[in-house]
């Protein structure tokens, strides 16, 4: 998938845990993790926002895009979500 998070990095450059994140924004460890590692499908947009409160960054900060050529020709790349 061409979109990864990237959210370790802003833990690590805030020098935080992401226990103590996790609880800071409402979420369970688990839930926490399971963003960090890129096994969700998706975020509400309050989640990010807290996230985004609470390492004083911005969504895009959260997140990178990187397409990858082969993801074009595969027949559900033209699918809107």
């Amino acid at each position: 998938m061409p979109v990864r998070v990237t959210l370790d990095a802003l833990i690590v450059a805030r020098g935080l845990k992401a226990r103590d994140l996790a609880a800071q924004v409402g979420l369970s460890e688990t839930q926490l993790s399971l963003f960090r590692s890129g096994k969700v499908k998706g975020i509400r947009f309050a989640t990010l926002a807290r996230l985004c409160a609470a390492l004083d960054c911005r969504p895009g900060d959260l997140l990178d895009y990187e397409m990858d050529p082969a993801d074009l020709s595969r027949p559900d790349a033209e699918e809107t979500d």
